[in-house]
């Protein structure tokens, strides 16, 4: 029988082209360019080269017809497509970016978790102990990992790898497990949140501690009520701080473990020793923060002056129509614009809300953080059941500032003070107020010289139920159940009928 050279090179060229594709598709399977990978990629391209080579006259003469014309264009459109593919991939995997349509921007880390993980200098493991491979959250934790190469993440099966699971103590599938170094901590649940404050417990050395002041009437931060501040001090718990009330009048200073002292709406003065317990605490480097509502006097003249700080005698008056708008009334300031300072760097044209401030101006070492409209004054007179009215060299005349950031060196320390003329936007009732939250957790940050915890915090989802009434349920069903499909019917019919 007469071997045909032309029809054995037309094979091996099949086969070449073959032995390339399955070795690519092998490694796209396996990820891994083992012997055989590269050895069935390395013949079918040699094969492939050989046949090309010795049918090089048949193949140019097919590519002169018009088949062939039309054949190459369609290998090299196909090629560029694939050449396209092939360029944004890679440029996907080198350079990450996702994009986040939602409104509260959901599925987006926010600013807090991308300083702390980004910021990390331990190595912190974060392991998942169950049998079910969770997508969703190895999907989250690549988030984190592109941030950090200190932070890894497995899931690891406790009946195959009991080692494991005895070495972190599980006791019960789907336990969580943030470690680094000796320090490990067992999140109930996979929120971020909830992952981040583990992350900073096992990675901070020390816990800070926030000291409440009490006896005056201040703001309780144990009452669950609207006017309570408990949901401030959960907060501040989550953010990695110890709490704890004080009494300044039962001792002669400021405790010594208080990192942050925190006077919040008091309603009686405090007694001379223990406005001079504060000035020395402040003069001995310490942080405090005092939250002054008006038509009180909680006789901290003494530690104002000190900082020359002014704190007026007056109640702030919006009239703004953004103020107006969001239904806080003439008497709850709303504050759109923020002084250059780390507490407030990113609110942007964000809102934070006031009901019943007073104004605060900043001395030579402090920086105004909060500002009112133009449209807003400090009344120093108000008069029951008249309407108020700005008065020319009488009433602080807007934009009013409402709250101060001061800081000066004392020696080799640093003190540092926040005061903020209303205490009413750290209450259970106002603090889920747009950046209320945030601008109380930074300015605990930031007296307690955590820079790197100031941020804008993760947002719960919205909540986009619709509420229908049942006149509106039998409208709605009307529309879509009988009118919608009528509608259909009739353009058809009348179609059918014009054309018959």
């Amino acid at each position: 029988m007469k071997v045909n050279r032309s029809e054995i090179i037309k094979v091996a060229g099949y086969l070449g082209a073959g032995l390339v594709l399955a070795g690519i598709g092998r490694y796209l399977i396996h990820s891994i360019w083992s012997k055989w990978e590269i050895s069935m990629v390395s013949v079918g391209a040699a094969l492939l080269v050989l046949s090309i080579a010795f049918n090089y006259k048949e193949i140019a003469a097919r590519f002169q017809s018009r088949s062939g014309k039309l054949g190459a264009n369609t290998l090299i459109l196909s090629a560029a497509v694939i050449a396209i593919f092939a360029v944004a991939n890679f440029l996907g995997f080198r350079h990450h970016k996702r994009i986040d349509l939602t409104t509260q921007k959901f599925y987006s880390l926010s600013d807090q978790t991308k300083k702390i993980v980004s910021g990390l200098n331990k190595d912190v493991k974060i392991i998942k102990f169950d049998q079910a491979d969770n997508q969703g959250l190895k999907d989250q934790m690549s988030e984190y990992q592109y941030l950090s190469k200190h932070l890894t993440f497995e899931v690891v099966d406790p009946q195959t790898k009991p080692e494991i699971a005895r070495q972190y103590q599980i006791t019960k599938m789907g336990e969580l497990v943030v470690a680094s170094s000796e320090r490990t901590e067992r999140p109930e649940g996979s929120s971020e949140q909830e992952i981040v404050n583990a992350i900073l417990k096992v990675t901070r050395d020390t816990l800070k501690t926030v000291c409440f002041v009490e006896g005056h009437g201040e703001r309780a931060t144990s009452g669950n009520e609207a006017e309570g501040m408990s949901g401030a001090e959960g907060l501040i718990k989550k953010e990695n701080y110890n709490t704890k009330t004080v009494t300044l009048g039962s001792g002669t200073q400021v405790p010594a473990d208080c990192s942050v002292l925190v006077v919040a709406g008091p309603k009686q003065p405090l007694l001379q020793p223990e406005t001079a317990m504060i000035g020395k605490y402040l003069d001995a480097g310490g942080k405090a923060m005092l939250l002054l509502d008006p038509d009180t006097d909680p006789q901290l003249d003494e530690v104002l002056k000190a900082w020359k700080i002014d704190v007026g005698n007056n109640t702030v008056i919006d009239v703004s129509a953004a103020g107006q708008m969001m239904g806080g009334g003439p008497f709850a300031p709303l504050v759109l614009s923020y002084g250059s300072h780390p507490i407030t760097k990113d609110f942007g044209r964000t809102m934070t809300i006031f009901p019943l401030a007073r104004s605060v101006k900043p001395g030579d070492n402090g920086t105004s953080i909060l500002m009112t409209s133009e449209a807003s004054w400090g009344e120093s007179e108000l008069k029951a059941g008249a309407q108020p009215e700005f008065t020319e060299g009488k009433d602080v005349k807007g934009p009013v500032s409402l709250g101060v950031a001061a800081n000066k060196t004392i020696g080799d320390k640093e003190a540092r003070l926040v005061v903020i003329g209303d205490s009413d936007f750290v209450t259970n009732r106002v603090l889920g107020f747009q950046r209320d939250k945030d601008l109380f957790l930074n300015s605990i940050n930031w007296l307690a010289q955590d820079e790197d915890l100031i941020s804008i915090r993760p947002k719960g989802p919205m909540n986009r139920r619709v509420d229908l009434s049942g006149s509106q349920q039998n409208l709605l069903w009307m529309l879509i159940v009988v009118l919608i499909p009528l509608s259909v019917l009739g353009a058809g019919f009348y179609i059918w009928w014009k054309r018959r």
